[in-house]
């Protein structure tokens, strides 16, 4: 039925097609008369006709070609469902013929399998070594080879030759041999700057690598090359690489990183510490204020104990002189008898009191500001404990509880701040009570003496 519609959809259009030609025609030339209006009906009657012979030949071909289109389609369908189950044939054949040669190579490998499975095990272990270990920077590219024959081994296409297994064997023992080597060798050194040189340098076993100028370098796996360590260990250690790197024989002392085959691991982790200076600035401004209270605080500590040493000295000295010297607190108070050898002992007694007390407060100058600091350097160190936290709660809002490097700023002065005031209190608690120990002893021996003064003076008068 649909091809029976696009041929009258054909023809529809064929006809409209020739009755707009017609009507063109008819415009270019019109009839002039009856006769010759006749004459053109007719000649479009066979016009018509011969052009609908020629569409039901071109339908009719149309549908030859049609069927045979179709009966191609249909016979390219058969030969390739043929072909279909031949190739489903061929691929069951060689799934089957894969079994078959899988358990030939089996047999035929035997006792070998268990053989290439410590090779391979052996390889991945010594691939892992070579990577991080620093006498890479001497031989690069040698876990590449490993890496290679692991995978060679692993796909059970390919069996390793005698030279590869060899191969592996040779590294082992140039790995175990290079480790006991002290060797200079030519490599590209990274700068802390960013700039790269070719430098002579000099490898210590596993251990470390110093450049020719004398420092420290460290291997970086992920890079393969050396790195100058941006800050250098403290002490003789520096001026150890340079006398090894400018000898050429003998034994020279060397401080080496026991870490292994990373090759500086832990001494670069010691040098990145924060030194005492470093951690005291850690403490930031309540730090910075702890210390300067903790100062002053020492400073008034040890000037008094030489001002209370010197007094005790001259009270030492007036003790075995019977003549008062007013240059000590002893010789003021006992010129005070000198003076009035008469008076009654009511009034001597509240003249020597009064003379103490006049005395006791410049010994006990500072003592009361000591007390302070003593107490006001934990308080401080709270201070900045809390300051610290509360910086670290910040972080923690801002770049979350993820990295502990952003949290590391607050509680490092929170701990710094609060180790600062206990280090200046305690030490100023010892001070305190030695600055009043000394104090109290002087204006003991003040009480002393005059108590004995008013003892004498009383027994004079009971004489009399």
């Amino acid at each position: 039925m649909s091809a029976k519609f696009m041929k009258a959809a054909a023809f529809a259009v064929v006809s409209t097609f020739a009755f707009t030609a017609a009507m063109a025609n008819a415009e270019e030339a019109k009839p002039k008369s009856l006769d010759q209006l006749l004459e053109f009906v007719k000649q479009g009657q066979v016009t018509d006709a011969r052009e609908n012979r020629a569409r039901e030949q071109a339908f009719a071909k149309d549908k030859a070609n049609q069927a045979a289109e179709l009966t191609r389609a249909q016979g390219e369908r058969s030969r390739q469902e043929a072909l279909s189950a031949t190739l489903e044939d061929t691929f069951e054949s060689n799934e089957l013929l894969v079994v078959a040669k899988q358990a030939q190579l089996k047999e035929k490998l035997g006792t070998l399998a268990e053989l290439f499975g410590h090779l391979t095990s052996t390889a991945g272990d010594l691939s892992s070594t070579l990577e991080f270990s620093i006498t890479s920077a001497q031989y690069p590219g040698r876990e590449q080879f490993l890496e290679d024959l692991i995978a060679k081994m692993s796909g059970s296409e390919k069996l390793p030759s005698v030279e590869e297994i060899e191969k592996v064997w040779y590294l082992l023992n140039q790995e175990m041999v290079e480790t006991g080597k002290v060797v200079r060798f030519t490599a590209q050194v990274a700068k802390p700057n960013g700039d790269k040189q070719e430098q002579s340098v000099v490898r210590v076993g596993a251990f470390n690598v110093v450049s020719e100028d004398g420092k420290y370098l460290q291997y970086v796996p992920a890079k393969g090359s050396l790195e100058e360590l941006p800050r250098q260990p403290a002490g003789p250690y520096l001026s150890y690489a340079e006398e090894l790197v400018g000898s050429t024989e003998g034994l020279h002392r060397f401080g080496i990183d026991p870490t292994g085959p990373s090759g500086g691991s832990f001494l670069a982790a010691l040098i990145n510490s924060p030194n005492l200076e470093e951690r005291w600035e850690q403490g930031g401004t309540v730090g910075y204020a702890i210390t300067v209270v903790g100062i002053f605080g020492f400073i008034l500590a040890l000037y008094r104990l030489v001002v209370l040493a010197t007094v005790s000295s001259k009270v030492s000295s007036q003790l075995k002189s019977d003549k008062a010297n007013e240059n000590n607190p002893l010789g003021r108070v006992l010129k005070i008898h000198e003076n009035n050898p008469s008076m009654d002992i009511e009034t001597l007694e509240l003249k020597l009191s009064e003379g103490i007390l006049r005395e006791t407060p410049k010994l006990e100058s500072g003592l009361n500001l000591l007390k302070i600091i003593t107490a006001i350097a934990p308080l401080m160190g709270l201070l900045g404990t809390v300051t610290g936290m509360i910086v670290t709660f910040q972080a923690i809002t801002i770049f979350g509880a993820g990295d502990p490097k952003a949290m590391a700023g607050g509680i490092s002065a929170a701990l710094v701040t609060t180790v600062l005031g206990l280090v200046v209190a305690i030490p100023m608690l010892l001070l305190h009570t030695i600055v009043n120990g000394r104090a109290q002893r002087i204006i003991h021996v003040l009480n002393e003496q005059t108590t004995g003064i008013i003892a004498e003076h009383t027994e004079a008068n009971l004489r009399k």
